[in-house]
C-alpha cells in the first residue's frame, strides 16, 4: 500500500502523524511511504531521518495525497485540503466531525473513507487512539491553569499550591475520564484543592480510592456544578461523549457567579466545548475574557509539546494503520468490531450514529455500508 504523511497545516500544529520509526515499520512490510518535506521538523524529526527510514520525500502536499492509498494525519483536514479527498482514499486521523459541519459535508461529498482516531474502541470499550492525547491534554490543563492564574496573565494571582497559612487554588474538574484524571493528578501534585465531578459513581469511587481521598468528588448535576464553580479559581472542562458534541455544563448565565479572574480551560473544545462561552483559540492567542472570567480554548493543546505528542500518538495508532496497510481497509475493519467503530464516513454515507444525529443525516451501519459497496461493485 502507498502511505501518505502530509505536513500538518492547522494553525500552530507542529505534530506529525508518523515518526521515522513508524515509517521503518511500514517499509519492513513492503509498503511505500510518501512524506512531505519538513513534515516532521516541528517535532524534531529531520528529512534525513525519514529518508534513512525508507520514506520517499515529496515537496508538495498535493503529491503526497495523490499518490497515497491511505493518508495518515494528526488533525482533521483543513479547507485547503478538502479537494485532495476522493472515493478511493482512506483517511486516518482525528476528525471530530460532530463539531464541524463543513468538514462533515465535505467528506461525504468526496466519498472518502474517513476513519476517526477518537471513535475507535478496544475490547473494553475504551478509546485507545484518543487516550494518549487525552493524557497529554489533561496534564497540560493543570499546567495551563497554574500559568494563567498569575496576575499578569489575567488571573486571580493565586498560587496553585498556596503556602503555609494561605489556601491553595481551588480547581474544579468536570469529567473523570482520561483528561480529567490526568488533570486531577497534576493539580493535586501541585498542591491544589481539587473537586472532581462525574456522572459515573464507580469511577469517582475508584479515583477517591487510588488518590487516597485527597480530592473531593461530586455527582455531576446542575446544582453541584453551580455550587462548585462559585468558589473556583479554575475550571477544567474534560467531558466526552464519543463522536458527539460535548454536553453544555456551564452556561453564559452561570459565569457571573464565578470569581473575577478565575479561569476556564475547556479541553472539550474539539467537540464543541462544555462551556457555552467557549470558542476555539490558538497557541499564539489562547485566551479571552467573558464576564471577567478568563477562557482558554486552544483546540490542539498537545501541539504545544509536539515531540512527546507525536511519539505517544504513533505508539497507539501505528498498529491500526499497519492492519489497514497489510490487510486492506475493508478486511481490517471487518475483523475488528472496535476498529470498525472508527469509520465515520464511507462512499458518501455517514457511518457514525452520533455524527448523523448531530446533523440530522441518514445513519448507515459501517458493515452495511461496506457490504453495499462491495455488492454494487
Amino acid at each position: 500500500m502507498n502511505i501518505g504523511i502530509p505536513k500538518e497545516i492547522k494553525t500552530e500544529e507542529h505534530r506529525v502523524s508518523i515518526p521515522p520509526s513508524g515509517v521503518r515499520e511500514f517499509v519492513k512490510y513492503g509498503h511505500t511511504v510518501y512524506v512531505q518535506t519538513h513534515a516532521g521538523v516541528g517535532s524534531g524529526f529531520t528529512n534525513e531521518e525519514y529518508e534513512d527510514a525508507g520514506a520517499i520525500l515529496l515537496d508538495e502536499a498535493e503529491d503526497v495525497w495523490e499518490r497515497a492509498d491511505m493518508v495518515i494525519k494528526v488533525k482533521e483536514p483543513q479547507p485547503q485540503e478538502y479537494p485532495f479527498m476522493r472515493p478511493d482514499l482512506v483517511l486516518f486521523t482525528y476528525l471530530h466531525l460532530a463539531a464541524d459541519e463543513q468538514l462533515t459535508y465535505a467528506m461525504l461529498e468526496s466519498g472518502v473513507m474517513g476513519i476517526a482516531y477518537e471513535t475507535v474502541e478496544d475490547n473494553e470499550h475504551r478509546l485507545p487512539l484518543l487516550e494518549p492525547m487525552s493524557e497529554v491534554a489533561g496534564r497540560m490543563a493543570s499546567q495551563v491553569v497554574s500559568h494563567y492564574l498569575e496576575k499578569h496573565e489575567g488571573g486571580r494571582g493565586v498560587l496553585m499550591g498556596g503556602v503555609p497559612g494561605v489556601s491553595p487554588a481551588n480547581v474544579v474538574v468536570l469529567g473523570a475520564g482520561t483528561v480529567g484524571t490526568n488533570a486531577t493528578k497534576v493539580a493535586l501534585g501541585m498542591g491544589a484543592k481539587v473537586t472532581l465531578l462525574d456522572i459515573n459513581l464507580e469511577r469517582l469511587r475508584y479515583l477517591d480510592d487510588v488518590l487516597d481521598g485527597r480530592l473531593t468528588t461530586l455527582y455531576s448535576n446542575h446544582d453541584n456544578i453551580t455550587q462548585a464553580i462559585k468558589s473556583a479559581d479554575a475550571v477544567i472542562g474534560s467531558v466526552l461523549i464519543t463522536g458527539a458534541r460535548a454536553p453544555m455544563l456551564i452556561t453564559r448565565e452561570m459565569l457571573p457567579i464565578m470569581p473575577k479572574g478565575s479561569i476556564i480551560v475547556d479541553v472539550a473544545v474539539d467537540q464543541g466545548g462544555c462551556v457555552e462561552t467557549t470558542r476555539p483559540t490558538t497557541h499564539s492567542h489562547p485566551t479571552y475574557f467573558v464576564d471577567d472570567v478568563l477562557h482558554y480554548g486552544v483546540a490542539n493543546m498537545p501541539g504545544a509539546v509536539p515531540r512527546t505528542s507525536s511519539l505517544a500518538l504513533s505508539n497507539a495508532t501505528l498498529r491500526y494503520a499497519l492492519k489497514i496497510a497489510n490487510l486492506g481497509a475493508h478486511e481490517a475493519l471487518e475483523r475488528d468490531p472496535g476498529f470498525r467503530k472508527g469509520l465515520n464516513t464511507f462512499a458518501g454515507q455517514c457511518t457514525h450514529p452520533a455524527v448523523a444525529k448531530t446533523f440530522n443525516l441518514r445513519y448507515v451501519e459501517p458493515q452495511m455500508a461496506m457490504d453495499s459497496v462491495l455488492v454494487s461493485g
